[in-house]
């Protein structure tokens, strides 16, 4: 036993295995929770949900640490004597790297996997009560669902290709499963097979982008890297070959293109952003919002990570790319959210505008030393509260949810604050909050993103994201409006349970002070800019 902890101790301490004890958490509760599972009996299901909730914990702690009396206290258990574990965020801020330079820890990496922790977590506490409402109460669902958040570390961790695409690849097999995990639900099967039909294809050309990546970083010159040399899917050695055929070379171009499109489609942006609204109508309430914000959030760490190293010394070319695909994304996003009456069909148009407020804080960021801290301050920012905020609104259709009946469209609001004025309340704050009024956090996020935009020269594209909130107000109102104004008619009073009266409280508490104090969330997102190893800056 003695060898074994040894050994053990010596990969975590020396092997750079304590890099990966975040992920470890996740896929040893995960496999844990598909060995127990058979062994429950129905009544006993919850203990699935525990379980998971446990090992979002115990991921938690290796990421940022325990406090420090907790810490003294686990170190005079004799079994854990001499072992510390102070959270990867103690070496984060010298971006430490490991694994042959296929993985990075750097603030970055810690603040992007707090949030898919966080998300992670409130899922789990709406989710237990809309499985046992379903008849669909089974272990795989909370294993997925603790595998799909591996795959998002590793996308925001990965410093190589192949990580990267190897962890986007995990994080979306397990929503294809998800997506149709509703079984009877012909709407979940449909979802199910668009997704993984869509999803393949946008994986296929970022698959094609990565290979021409990998053929550009055969062509680098490795003599500033010493030894031992790092491989040719390295990021760093692919910025250099890059760099090296500077602007508007064909194959650089051909990969800029292919990749970002393959991205864009994870993220939900115009074009790529048809399986969207099916997808997110057909899932599961929870799946939806955990493909809404996990995997959007996700997906923007790997974009961001590449846009930033690899494609950096090009940022000429894909600066005004990626302006359009804002703008579109806001155009169409917003206008096709008006005509809708599902809700959750609504929340995914709307999700597609946040996508391009996001993109336009990335144009900043390209564009100047200043663009650059005052935009990737609020993409940070942005995409933290839109977590909070788009959990809380789907939160509320969960709520909604009856036995044997869909209850996501419009009038299934109708009459919310008789029925249950909390719901109404916390459905308020966040659709203000997601339509950028003041003082909620939405309002922030726009905030800095225009900001940078103005500071940068591009008034246009800050004038068109400031009137773009015009339309988001009619539609996110329409919302507000059938909760409060119209009548309850015959349907019954919602049930708030003890988890997802926590989850309330939680996304309703960091979307309020996030807009009325902002200053620690904006140290956090700061925080967040101190990632990357191969920036070179402006």
């Amino acid at each position: 036993m003695s060898h074994i902890l040894n050994a053990f101790r010596s990969f975590m301490q020396q092997g750079g295995g304590g890099l990966l004890l975040p992920e470890l958490m996740l896929v040893l509760f995960a496999m844990g929770i598909l060995l127990t599972d058979y062994l429950l009996e129905a009544r006993d299901k919850y203990f699935n949900a525990l379980m998971a909730m446990l090992g979002v914990i115990f991921s938690w702690i290796t990421l940022l640490g325990l406090p420090t009396f907790l810490t003294n206290a686990i170190a005079q258990i004799p079994i854990f004597r001499g072992f510390t574990l102070p959270g990867l965020r103690g070496v984060a801020e010298r971006g430490y790297q490991g694994f042959s330079y296929s993985l990075v820890v750097d603030p970055f990496f810690v603040f992007f996997g707090a949030i898919f922790l966080i998300a992670t977590a409130l899922v789990i506490l709406l989710s237990v009560r809309y499985l046992q409402i379903e008849d669909e109460n089974h272990g795989e669902y909370y294993a997925l669902i603790l595998f799909s958040a591996v795959g998002m570390m590793f996308m925001a961790s990965g410093y190589d290709l192949i990580v990267q695409f190897l962890g986007l690849e995990t994080m979306a097999i397990s929503f294809y499963v998800l997506a149709g995990f509703l079984r009877r639900d012909r709407r979940s099967n449909e979802s199910a097979v668009k997704y993984l039909l869509l999803g393949a294809f946008s994986s296929g050309i970022l698959a094609y982008g990565f290979s021409i990546l990998y053929g550009l970083g055969a062509t680098a010159n490795l003599s500033p890297f010493g030894g031992p040399l790092p491989p040719r899917t390295n990021l760093e050695v692919i910025q250099v070959a890059v760099d090296a055929r500077g602007h508007g070379d064909l194959l650089v171009l051909l990969a800029l293109v292919t990749v970002v499109s393959g991205l864009f489609f994870k993220v939900a942006a115009v074009p790529f952003h048809q399986w969207a609204p099916d997808v997110y109508e057909g899932s599961p309430t929870p799946i939806t919002a955990y493909i809404s914000v996990a995997s959007k959030t996700a997906s923007f760490a790997l974009l961001l990570r590449l846009l930033l190293t690899v494609f950096w010394p090009v940022r000429l070319d894909w600066e005004m790319l990626v302006a359009g695909v804002a703008i579109a994304s806001l155009t169409i996003g917003n206008f096709a959210a008006i005509t809708q009456t599902n809700i959750k069909r609504m929340l995914a148009y709307s999700s597609i505008s946040h996508v391009g407020y996001i993109l336009l804080g990335i144009v900043a960021a390209a564009s100047s030393a200043q663009g650059f801290l005052t935009g990737m301050k609020g993409v940070a920012f942005y995409l933290f509260v839109y977590a909070f905020m788009t959990i809380g609104a789907f939160a509320v259709v969960i709520v909604l949810q009856r036995q044997g009946v869909i209850s996501d469209e419009l009038d299934d609001l109708n009459g919310l604050y008789q029925r249950s004025p909390v719901s109404a309340v916390v459905l308020l704050i966040f659709m203000l909050s997601l339509a950028g009024i003041p003082p909620l956090a939405g309002f922030v996020g726009k905030y800095y993103i225009l900001l940078a935009l103005i500071q940068t020269g591009h008034n246009r594209l800050a004038l068109f994201g400031a009137l773009y909130i015009v339309p988001a107000l009619y539609y996110y109102f329409r919302i507000v409006a059938h909760a409060w104004l119209y009548e309850p008619g015959n349907t019954p009073t919602p049930k708030i349970t003890i988890g997802q009266g926590v989850a309330f409280a939680a996304l309703s508490f960091v979307t309020v002070v996030a807009g009325i104090y902002p200053e620690p969330f904006i140290h956090l997102a700061t925080y967040s800019l101190f990632f990357p190893a191969g920036f070179s800056g402006h």
